[in-house]
């Protein structure tokens, strides 16, 4: 048994003028009905005939020519009007002449060039007619002719109506449509570059070690196979990547949380950079919004530490709690200025920060407040980063690298805080403050 959807479906592929022909054939169908003799559209003062053949060729001049009112409305609108024209001269006034009411709003509807000059041809095409109506009886109100005529003017103006609605439904879903794919693209470019950036940045930093590390093949053994760990590390975080983007893929997508960052800490203290972690809190069971924000913050923060400071101790200190996740990377001491010029950070000259204790107490990179999630001109200090981070440094100008660029978006997506800042000292500070309830709302939706 068919389905009724599946009936649905069918009949919606089938060509138009099929769908149409049913509403031509009905609508000549019921011209011959005497209950229906009474409902025709009459114009002037002629009087009535019966049917004849004359009433059927008429009757099929005003109806079959509906079955293309979708595919060729012009056409279907001559052929409609001639029809009703030649029952109101002969008199031969039945329901099929609402069939004309049908083609205009169609041809309105439909018709997409020459709009114009087929409303012009109509209108002449009706002048004409009153006035040989009016020959043949002598009789016709001029005020009931142009009340037909502004009735006929209505029924173009509601197809005219639908068309533009038609035209703003397809341009918003266009619109929507094209929202979504940059939106996907920048997601995925954002993911080829988390993934992608801080591999290959650790087995970059790994190799170049490895040069010089010939006369200790013990050591060169290590760091030939933390290559090998992270480049297997690359493949799969790049095949479950690309697993998001197959649709037939059946399986969960692997998303990383802020509960692995100590997996990434370990991985990048392989790479030969000695980080210190400082965890609090439990981190939620299952990966969300905020707990893939803050791991990507860690990792952006690790990669930049390993390009442009490497070798200097880099602290990472991620606070959990109920509201939120509290992230702040830090790597101090000369080095961290070639992370912050590589991130695009300008700090003008003479800043200084106070300390102050980040979302892990005592780390290294204890010291001046990020800025707030909507950033604050240099030297103004920001009230919200002062109290979500406890420190009361000098705030500067966001970087213009891709990668800290995105990952301020992403947290202020969610409603977060994002900051970096450079110390005194050139140590380099990133901090993120994800609030974890508006990300459990946006998962859901």
């Amino acid at each position: 048994m068919i389905e009724p959807q599946q009936a649905l479906d069918r009949w919606r592929r089938l060509d138009v003028t099929v769908r149409d022909l049913p509403l031509a054939l009905g609508l000549a169908g019921l011209a011959f009905l005497p209950a229906l003799r009474d409902y025709g559209t009459q114009v002037g003062e002629l009087p009535a005939r019966p049917l004849d053949g004359w009433a059927v060729l008429v009757i099929a001049l005003e109806c079959l020519p509906l079955a293309v009112r979708r595919r060729w409305p012009a056409v279907c609108m001559i052929l409609v009007a001639a029809g009703f024209a030649a029952a109101q001269v002969t008199g031969h006034h039945s329901f099929a002449g609402n069939a004309l009411g049908v083609a205009l709003v169609s041809t309105g509807a439909h018709l997409d060039r020459r709009r114009r000059v087929v409303g012009a041809v109509l209108t002449v095409a009706y002048v004409a007619l009153a006035v040989t109506l009016d020959r043949l009886t002598g009789a016709e109100r001029v005020d009931e002719l142009v009340t037909f005529y502004l009735a006929m003017a209505l029924a173009w103006g509601i197809g005219t109506w639908l068309r533009s609605t038609r035209a703003a439904e397809a341009e918003r879903r266009l619109r929507v449509a094209q929202d979504t794919l940059v939106a996907e693209r920048t997601r995925i470019a954002r993911e080829l570059h988390d993934v992608v950036t801080h591999h290959v940045t650790a087995m970059v930093v790994q190799t170049e070690a490895a040069k010089y590390l010939t006369a200790a093949p013990e050591r060169l053994e290590q760091t030939l196979d933390a290559v090998t760990d992270t480049g297997r590390h690359a493949i799969s975080d790049l095949r479950h990547l690309l697993d998001l983007l197959d649709p037939g893929h059946d399986g969960a997508a692997r998303t990383p949380s802020a509960g692995e960052v100590r997996a990434l800490v370990e991985q990048t203290r392989r790479a030969g950079q000695p980080v210190d972690l400082t965890e609090e809190g439990e981190p939620a069971g299952s990966a969300d919004s905020a707990g893939l924000t803050a791991y990507r913050v860690v990792q952006e923060a690790l990669t930049n530490a390993l390009k442009h400071a490497h070798g200097a101790a880099t602290t990472v200190a991620v606070r959990h709690t109920e509201r939120e996740i509290m992230v702040e990377v830090g790597t101090a001491g000369a080095g961290s200025r070639g992370a912050a010029a590589a991130a695009g950070v300008t700090v003008r000259p003479g800043a200084s920060a106070e300390s102050g204790p980040g979302p892990g107490s005592g780390g290294a990179s204890a010291g001046a407040a990020g800025t707030a999630a909507g950033g604050a001109e240099p030297g103004s200090g920001s009230a919200a980063s002062r109290t979500r981070f406890g420190g009361s440094g000098r705030p500067v100008v966001p970087g213009s690298g891709r990668g800290l660029a995105g990952l301020r978006e992403r947290v202020e997506t969610l409603g977060g805080e994002f900051g970096t800042q450079r110390l005194d000292d050139g140590g380099f500070v990133v901090r993120a403050c994800v609030p974890r309830a508006y990300s459990t709302v946006a998962d859901r939706t």
